[in-house]
């Protein structure tokens, strides 16, 4: 079993704006007021297209598929949570909470990386409990430490227990269940994807532990990174809201490891936590500006790992 991969599924956008349907419970997002959405779009199309530059100039393998106008999706840019590929060929499709996001799930992206040579040799398909109104955003919702088997989920709306346990049986990972909280106007409110907040590597762990407000779940959940022998890079919640949670380790030529985040979330850290990083990883970090305000997502949204095998 591998933890990172060199392959990158990535969705370039044609209609992407701030998505009123997730906004609901995406507190991280923000309207850009007085800007056209074509302008919105242009300026989150050419992040995204540096983005891809800096991935392919290390040495990752990017597949890109555009996005099409037919579906209304403004949300497209953030494959994971729709999908997952493993390592036996085996794919997720998952629930989505907003509506216009059920329709970024297309068939002829599974028939791309297919003719791509990669084996898919058997679809897991949750997408039913989208009738129920219970939902399991993909990798936002859920934290794989593939090599320990090992699931991690932060409950919310977009992330049910049950559903979780379930694909953890039909997958084979052992759940860690807990709650992450952020302050909304005063309140403590459940942060809506675990890949906000916690970030796992081959060899470390990006966590904001003190989002965890239950102190057992949070023991519970260092007590697992601790035994798998991951050195635990804590973040404070200011830095979640840089996005500072929203990283993916993956692998670049000559599989060298390369820990890919945004630049809010580089300038957020700081020495300390940044010589931590560096002792595990190299950095890559891209400006993803726009994509951060107005989708309330970041670097590790953007990309779904393809752990496929190939024919």
């Amino acid at each position: 079993m591998q933890q990172t991969t060199n392959t990158i599924l990535m969705i370039r956008p044609v209609n992407f704006r701030m998505n009123e349907q997730t906004a609901v419970n995406n507190y991280y997002q923000e309207a850009i007021t007085g800007v056209l959405p074509e302008t919105i779009n242009t300026k989150a199309t050419k992040e995204f297209d540096a983005y891809v530059e800096k991935l392919r100039a290390i040495g990752v393998h990017v597949i890109v598929v555009n996005d099409n106008l037919e579906n209304d999706t403004p949300d497209s840019i953030f494959p994971n949570n729709w999908v997952s590929f493993h390592q036996n060929g085996d794919i997720g499709l998952y629930p989505m909470f907003a509506v216009n996001r059920r329709l970024e799930r297309r068939e002829d992206i599974l028939e791309k990386l297919e003719d791509e040579g990669f084996v898919i040799n058997n679809i897991v398909d949750y997408t039913s409990a989208e009738e129920e109104h219970v939902f399991l955003e993909g990798t936002g919702s859920i934290i794989l430490d593939r090599v320990n088997r090992k699931a991690y989920c932060a409950l919310s709306p977009r992330a049910d227990e049950d559903l979780f346990i379930e694909f953890c049986e039909d997958f084979e990972f052992s759940p860690v269940v807990f709650t992450a909280y952020q302050n909304v106007k005063g309140q403590r409110k459940p942060i809506y994807h675990t890949n906000v907040m916690m970030c796992i590597g081959e060899t470390f762990a990006v966590i904001c532990l003190s989002s965890i407000d239950d102190k057992k779940e949070r023991k519970q959940v260092v007590k697992h990174l601790k035994e798998d022998g991951k050195t635990i890079i804590d973040i404070s919640e200011k830095q979640v809201s840089q996005f500072a949670g929203n990283m993916l380790q993956v692998k670049a030529a000559n599989n060298e490891p390369y820990l890919i985040m945004s630049q809010s979330a580089y300038k957020s850290l700081s020495k300390a936590q940044m010589q931590k990083l560096e002792e595990h990883t190299k950095i890559l970090s891209s400006s993803l500006e726009t994509i951060e305000t107005c989708g309330g997502g970041s670097a590790r949204c953007m990309m779904a790992e393809v752990f496929l095998p190939r024919h």
